[in-house]
């Protein structure tokens, strides 16, 4: 990818995802040049720490959240957090 994209060295910045405003819409997977999103059926212990209510929601769109399966090869562009319509991505720090 062009340095025009990237604004941070690989791995520094990872994208988080709030699976609890998270609606799978998938714009995040089609916008990031990294392929650092995966959209697909939550993990019951995701799941599992989820509200009432957010339960639900994941239940009325289908079980599927977006995860972040190569999050080490984020360069914090920061499109996906543009993208998401929830806003439930943010970029964090990554630990080292």
């Amino acid at each position: 990818m062009t340095d025009e994209v990237s604004k941070q060295p690989q791995g520094k910045f990872i994208p988080v995802v709030d699976f609890s405003r998270c609606e799978a819409k998938g714009p995040c997977a089609e916008v990031c040049p990294y392929d650092v999103f995966e959209i697909r059926k939550i993990e019951p212990s995701d799941y599992a720490n989820l509200g009432f209510f957010s339960k639900f929601k994941i239940r009325v769109h289908g079980g599927r959240v977006s995860y972040t399966p190569k999050a080490d090869q984020c360069r914090a562009c920061g499109l996906c957090v543009t993208a998401c319509p929830e806003h439930a991505i943010k970029l964090a720090k990554a630990n080292p």
